[in-house]
């Protein structure tokens, strides 16, 4: 279907398919059918077709329209067969040595060998590299992909008796920046992993951050750092009992037992997730397997229990370059109408650099919620970045 027909649609069409001829199937991808890559030429190429656009200052005068992207079944599709398999995902990560820890990371490039900058994928509290299994086959039809556990989660080392911050988190990635990626990146996070490229960001030097985009940004490693939400202050004495309780061995590890368990995991997902039919088993083995490893009790309490690190209405200011926001709108975590929500909403209309998107209906994970609500915003926002 093209919105408003006449040349402009048949330009921006020929434009599309110009822009995507060299996609091919990539072999970690669950199918390799070419009515749905034709599909995912269709996908990219209006997302490089409007980016190039913009970069041009053209906006839709006269009959010029974009071309429109998929039906939302065809989406579902077009991720569901580029959703990365767990097993390959495992088997062709790599391990990066930080500081006497190994960190794992997996590198997806593309087929195209394009010019655009990298992007590192950061994952949010419990989750892991194979929570963008829905995202990195699109995004890497046109970039090259990392993704990284950070430490303490996924596959990545859980040191004994280690003390887990943001600051910490930031600067991990600055260094996987400079020594695996050695290129100007573009950094895409979800809720403290958000918070982590936001402070990595801010902190960086020699242009290595290029762009920042963040999923339902958290407001700190823990609850703790949101004082003036009403739900919060209600709750805080609790908090600080869980903190109590959580540094007391026996009674942290009942807690942790309990909260890993499948069903109870699987309610805490449908909790916070807009999409229901996203909670799969798939899913919910994604946050038990990293649970059950050496040292992830530690992990989740120092990380429950420790400083909520720096708050982002300190850090924000300080960042220049462009920044898109994606937040879901059913966010129980973070909600819009809560103190972290109302902040980053009021961005635009203050800071020139940065655009955000409000998702109906998605939850506090937007990237494995409605992947392809995110894809619609996210891959024109990326093809319009500066080249150089």
């Amino acid at each position: 279907m093209v919105i408003g027909g006449g040349g402009g649609a048949a330009a921006a069409a020929a434009a599309t398919t110009n822009c995507c001829s060299s996609v091919r199937p990539l072999p970690l991808f669950k199918s390799s059918s070419s009515a749905i890559y034709s599909q995912v030429q269709q996908f990219v190429g209006c997302a490089q077709w409007r980016g190039r656009k913009r970069r041009a200052g053209i906006y839709g005068f006269g009959r010029l329209h974009y071309q429109p992207l998929p039906t939302y079944k065809v989406s579902l599709a077009i991720n569901n067969s580029l959703e990365l398999e767990l097993n390959k995902i495992k088997d062709n990560s790599k391990k990066w040595d930080w500081r006497g820890h190994s960190i794992n990371y997996f590198l997806q490039l593309s087929p195209q060998q394009p010019q655009t900058p990298p992007l590192l994928l950061v994952h949010g509290f419990g989750a892991s590299i194979p929570h963008w299994r829905r995202n990195i086959g699109i995004l890497s039809q046109s970039y090259t992909v990392y993704a990284i556990d950070l430490l303490g989660f996924g596959a990545s080392e859980k040191p004994a008796g280690f003390t887990y911050t943001m600051e910490l988190w930031a600067q991990l990635i600055l260094d996987f920046i400079t020594e695996i990626i050695r290129k100007p990146t573009v950094l895409i996070g979800n809720s403290v992993g958000s918070l982590a490229c936001v402070i990595a960001a801010s902190e960086s030097t020699n242009d290595l951050v290029r762009g920042l985009v963040l999923l339902n940004c958290a407001g700190g490693m823990n609850n703790k750092a949101i004082v003036d939400d009403w739900r919060i202050k209600l709750l805080l004495p609790l908090l600080w009992l869980i903190d109590f309780l959580l540094k007391q061995p026996s009674i942290a590890s009942a807690i942790f037992e309990r909260v890993k368990q499948r069903e109870n995991l699987r309610n805490i997902l449908l909790s916070v997730y807009g999409n229901k039919e996203a909670v799969d088993e798939i899913l919910v083995e994604i946050i038990k397997a990293p649970a059950e490893e050496e040292g992830a009790l530690e992990a989740f309490v120092s990380i429950v229990t420790g400083p909520p690190g720096p708050n982002p209405v300190e850090v924000m200011p300080k960042i220049s370059i462009p920044v898109l926001i994606l937040w879901g709108d059913q966010d129980p975590f973070t909600p819009l109408d809560g103190p972290v929500g109302r902040y980053f909403s009021s961005l635009p209309s203050q800071l020139p650099n940065i655009n955000l998107s409000v998702l109906k209906g998605v939850g506090h994970c937007p990237h494995d919620d409605r992947p392809d609500l995110v894809h619609e915003k996210l891959l024109p926002w990326l093809a319009a970045l500066p080249i150089s």
